[in-house]
């Protein structure tokens, strides 16, 4: 499903409000709401008022787990960490318990730190299918989701959880989840905004069986996918 909202602070107030609502179902339906975040700008102003009214209040926080989707390999104090971004943003005003947050932590040793996050995944849902019951997602100007990354072997990737990535011009690696487990989730939301979005996000929702970027590679096998765009990245196709 397409949505096309007025404008970045619209598509951040749906978002929380699906958060709260999601949040809420899930609670009532199995005692707990987990929920991998995504990284990047787009999501920030979302993050920022699930820490506020009405929000705060209508969201059961003890019985929320956060994930992350990705990490960039650097110190936790780094400003480029998708961490330090939600804690800053709405976590560390909110009273939760270490066993709720579930961080990558990979500032040394990617692939040890890869193997580490799969290993606290499968901790988590046990025996259960990996089931997020909600997944937030953005959209970089090259296709890519999380750090799955264009011409990644991590888009080959169909058994494991996580994979580690790179970008030649940077000097970090980045940890991400795979397809195989994004496609597990309930409920998959992208949210993407700005002019600069546009061109792809045009090309993907255009596209038919050929994959030319990662983003193509979520598709929820018993979920369900939103696309949310600001009215600036649905600019090419309206």
């Amino acid at each position: 499903m397409i949505q096309v909202f007025a404008d970045r602070d619209a598509l951040s107030q749906a978002a929380a409000e699906l958060f709260a609502r999601q949040a809420q179902s899930a609670v009532t339906a199995q005692g707990r709401f987990s929920v991998l975040l995504a990284g990047g700008e787009t999501p920030r102003r979302t993050y920022e008022l699930l820490a506020l009214e009405p929000f705060r209040s209508q969201i059961p926080w003890p019985e929320v787990h956060l994930f992350w989707g990705d990490e960039r390999c650097v110190p936790a104090d780094d400003p480029s960490s998708n961490a330090l971004m939600a804690h800053r943003a709405f976590i560390d005003s909110l009273l939760l318990s270490p066993e709720q947050l579930h961080p990558i932590r990979c500032d040394r040793m990617p692939d040890r730190a890869a193997a580490n996050y799969e290993a606290e995944l499968r901790r988590f849902f046990g025996a259960q299918p990996p089931r997020f019951d909600l997944v937030f997602l953005g959209l970089g100007e090259d296709g890519h989701t999380a750090s799955l990354l264009p011409g990644s072997e991590a888009l080959q990737e169909e058994i494991r959880w996580t994979a580690v990535t790179r970008r030649a011009n940077e000097h970090f690696s980045r940890i991400t989840v795979t397809s195989p487990l994004i496609n597990q989730a309930a409920l998959v939301v992208f949210l993407v905004a700005g002019r600069s979005k546009a061109d792809v996000l045009q090309s993907i929702l255009a596209a038919t069986d050929q994959q030319q970027y990662p983003a193509q590679l979520i598709k929820p096998l018993r979920g369900t996918l939103y696309w949310w765009v600001d009215r600036e990245a649905a600019a090419v196709f309206r």
